[in-house]
């Protein structure tokens, strides 16, 4: 099973970009648990997932959470903005494949 943390400000803009995320996810077949966060609770987290999306807006909190991330080798990456923007959940879920690899 895939799980994959997703994380911004407050943790309620990604949600919908979390149920089209779960429902592509399904689609295909996969078992995967998505789950969003508010940056306030990333770090703590980030110890249950396979790898963290941020959002956009939390650009700027990049590196300190990839120190974090380190730890647990996984990675984190910003979200694609026009994905984001768009809550297409297949082109997120994917850039999330990417980064988990062989995990």
């Amino acid at each position: 099973m895939k799980r994959i943390l997703l994380a911004c400000s407050s943790g309620m803009s990604t949600s919908l970009l979390v149920t089209k995320m779960q429902e592509h996810a399904r689609a295909i077949g996969d078992e995967a648990e998505i789950w969003a966060v508010g940056q306030d609770m990333a770090k703590k987290e980030m110890t249950k997932a396979d790898v963290v999306l941020i959002g956009p807006q939390m650009v700027f909190l990049k590196d300190e959470l990839k120190k974090e991330a380190e730890k647990y080798g996984i990675q984190v990456e910003v979200i694609d903005m026009a994905a984001y923007g768009m809550a297409d959940g297949k082109k997120v879920y994917e850039q999330a494949l990417g980064l988990i690899g062989d995990r």
